[in-house]
């Protein structure tokens, strides 16, 4: 599966250096994926540095992240008012925002960037900004909780598929 997409990604943008930053980016960018599938991707099939592969992920993940907090709510009440299946999904993604974002209640910005820098599913920017979304936490001070966070999972993704030595050479 993985070959087929990037098949068809390299029909898109080509096999030059670019080429391969771009599909990193854009993996780095899918919800669930984000960090998680990005490095691997970008340092193990495409080639590209671990270093590189890091750096193009973390900027890649961080993309979505001030779109989801500013429309989120009003993506959510636009899926209630359409149909029940889609308020039931809605009432879903609000109520995990909510049960993560109980984990913040004391100090929502160290929270929030602790639920982002843990590199398991459904932690990640998605999740954080759809927490800060939920929880009313201004743009200017969730997208650096959330931006730490996401270079703290980078590091430790890293550090955990190709040795925390190769962070330092």
């Amino acid at each position: 599966m993985t070959n087929a997409i990037l098949g068809f990604l390299e029909t898109i943008f080509g096999t030059s250096y670019l080429a391969k930053v771009m599909v990193t980016i854009i993996i780095s960018m899918l919800p669930i994926v984000e960090l998680r599938g990005s490095i691997p991707v970008g340092a193990g099939i495409l080639g590209l540095s671990v270093h590189m592969a890091a750096i193009f992920s973390i900027i890649g993940n961080m993309l979505p992240v001030p779109f989801i907090i500013i429309f989120a709510r009003k993506i959510i009440g636009w899926m209630r008012k359409r149909s029940t299946w889609l308020g039931t999904l809605a009432d879903k993604l609000e109520n995990k925002a909510k049960s993560k974002g109980a984990k913040l209640y004391r100090s929502e910005l160290i929270g929030l960037m602790i639920i982002v820098a843990i590199p398991l599913p459904g932690t990640g920017a998605w999740t954080g900004a759809l927490i800060a979304a939920i929880l009313d936490i201004r743009l200017k001070a969730a997208l650096p909780a959330i931006g730490l966070g996401v270079i703290i999972a980078g590091i430790l993704i890293t550090g955990l598929m190709y040795g925390f030595s190769s962070l330092f050479l």
